[in-house]
């Protein structure tokens, strides 16, 4: 009983800690956002949040929240430029796999624009908001090939509950192809539910939680073959080892 109160107790403290560091960046950059020179700033500020999702992940961790174990190299062999997917079981996947992943961007949902908690950060360090299609692959894929990292969860959204993985959807794979960089595969277990889609983030889940992340296989992008395939070969992939899961 008093552990299940601990956890309840840090669980949210957790959350107020990270709501008023977000708060305080997206103010920061805010103010950025009204200055010149937003592009010679996105760096810095990708930086700041890599660092600062890494001091989450250390909470985590101090508080035995969320283990989180990775398994494979270590950050300063990570393929970069390339295009790193993962599954996505739980609503904290992006922040612990930003933390480690060199100069990262990613593709955020529109409805984001609209949230003052989140925006200004993720337009200051050079995210896009998935709005235009065609354009927008071209853009990311822009990015990627001046040797950033981009991650993406091509599910499209958190899994459902009860199911390994959700269908994947062939934009990494468009990405990377016009990009020519490899797809690196990210493959995410969890000892339990850490939020998965369909429960809200005030339903204290059963705590702790073991997360596993393994660096998977690199997939080289042969330009030959189609969106379709490259995506079939990652999907299974995911399926070899969630299966063994």
């Amino acid at each position: 009983m008093l552990k299940r109160f601990y956890f309840i107790c840090v669980y949210f403290l957790s959350w107020v800690v990270f709501g008023t560091v977000c708060l305080g960046l997206n103010a920061f950059c805010a103010v950025l956002l009204l200055l010149p020179g937003r592009e010679r700033r996105a760096p810095a500020v990708r930086e700041i949040i890599r660092r600062l999702f890494t001091s989450w992940v250390g909470w985590l961790h101090a508080t035995r929240l969320v283990i989180v174990t990775w398994h494979g190299p270590d950050a300063t062999v990570f393929p970069r430029p390339a295009v790193y997917v993962a599954n996505h079981p739980g609503l904290i996947d992006a922040t612990i796999l930003l933390a480690r992943l060199p100069d990262a961007v990613c593709i955020f949902k529109p409805a984001l624009l609209r949230n003052p908690f989140l925006a200004p950060a993720a337009i200051m360090a050079g995210y896009s908001a998935g709005v235009s299609g065609v354009d927008l692959l071209r853009e990311v894929a822009e990015k990627v090939a001046a040797g950033r990292t981009l991650l993406i969860f091509p599910e499209g959204t958190r899994t459902e509950t009860g199911r390994p993985l959700n269908p994947l959807k062939p934009g990494f794979a468009l990405i990377a192809r016009l990009a020519g960089v490899p797809v690196q595969v990210l493959v995410i277990q969890t000892s339990g539910d850490l939020l998965p889609r369909g429960r809200p983030w005030w339903r204290v889940p059963a705590l702790p939680v073991h997360m596993d992340i393994h660096l998977d296989r690199l997939v080289r992008v042969n330009p030959e073959c189609s969106a379709k395939e490259i995506t079939a070969e990652v999907e299974q992939i995911f399926a070899a080892r969630l299966g063994r899961a």
